[in-house]
């Protein structure tokens, strides 16, 4: 390389213009996306050098978030109902104003950090899930008590479904054929036919369920019940739950992540303030970490060694080292970190 190609390169690398191509600044395998719910941003982390990308703004109360297979698309939830925790009155929230026109899925295109599209979502879309190969997309729609299926290519919504009451975890069946939405106020999981939009059953499960997670071969399911204090085990063949997980007292499980190999789950405690490791061979915690003041979002990286925690009040990413069991790095971020996922760099 001369002399002028090489201020060439240094230049494109300072603009951040070559970020993610093969001969650029640094070798990115794998970016992390974290939405920012009160500073309704979006904000990018190279997985390879935990160092921030950039910070997209996306729109209002960005909270659950998707990325494509290839990295070249990510999904934002975003919601203009206020903010209403569980602590707070009923009349309260009802008396505080929404802005309905702000509700939506923003498409954002990483490459260019720019949002392409608002689909429609249904009201206050929370969480959601996608079917990348057929184009749904599956939402829940926490102040309607509803889930909506979304036609991504079509930028249309299908169907409304009723759910338990204030739905907010959605996930699809690993066979893609039916998805689960956690109904926080009835504990309990609606099932729906994820092409007829049809109710299949409801499941009993633990206080407050917040996220569920599939095995790989879809037999058996895990929901974390944050005012349980544990994780239910479904049957999925029966839709029953056959077991339970007790968590250390103060845990308030949220968001759940599987190692690779299954034999782990990893669980975010949201204001218990730690990670906890559970071996589902004898379904007992063996490992614990303090990461935050609210871990709430949990994703792992691609290659199964680190954990990401999305800690609300400290507006930081924790970097977990899955071997030592210990926080390695934490990365500032926007206001009140949600969700967390990570995708291969575009």
């Amino acid at each position: 390389m001369n002399n002028l190609s090489r201020r060439i390169l240094s230049q494109a690398c300072l603009l951040g213009a070559l970020f993610f191509t093969i001969t650029a600044c640094a070798q990115v395998s794998s970016v992390i996306y974290v939405t920012n719910e009160d500073s309704n941003s979006v904000t990018m982390i190279s997985g390879d050098t935990h160092e921030v990308i950039a910070t997209i703004p996306v729109g209002k109360r960005p909270r659950g978030i998707k990325v494509s297979p290839d990295g070249s698309v990510f999904y934002v939830a975003l919601s203009g109902s206020p903010k209403c925790p569980p602590t707070m009155d009923d009349e309260v929230c009802e008396a505080m104003t929404a802005d309905k026109a702000a509700d939506g899925i923003a498409e954002v295109n990483p490459l260019t950090r720019e949002v392409v599209r608002i689909l429609p979502s249904g009201s206050d879309p929370e969480q959601f899930d996608v079917n990348w190969k057929t184009g749904k997309l599956y939402v829940s729609n926490e102040d309607t008590h509803t889930a909506t299926i979304l036609d991504l290519n079509r930028g249309e919504i299908l169907m409304t479904i009723p759910t338990g009451l204030e739905p907010e975890g959605v996930r699809l069946s690993p066979d893609g054929s039916f998805f689960y939405v956690t109904g926080e106020v009835a504990s309990d999981i609606t099932v729906i036919d994820a092409n007829s939009g049809a109710e299949i059953t409801r499941i009993k499960v633990g206080l407050r369920p917040r996220d569920s997670l599939f095995s790989a071969d879809g037999s058996t399911a895990y929901i974390s019940a944050e005012f349980g204090a544990l994780i239910n085990i479904i049957d999925v063949a029966s839709n029953t739950a056959t077991g339970e997980i007790s968590l250390p007292e103060g845990s308030l499980p949220m968001g759940l992540v599987i190692s690779p190999d299954e034999s782990t789950l990893y669980v975010a405690n949201g204001r218990g303030q730690t990670v906890v490791a559970i071996d589902l061979a004898s379904r007992e915690v063996v490992n614990s970490v303090v990461v935050g003041p609210r871990p709430w979002g949990l994703a792992m990286s691609i290659d199964g060694t680190t954990l990401y925690s999305a800690n609300g009040p400290s507006d930081d990413i924790s970097v977990i080292d899955i071997a030592s069991f210990e926080v390695i790095n934490k990365i500032q971020v926007g206001e009140t970190p949600w969700g967390v996922v990570v995708g291969p760099a575009p």
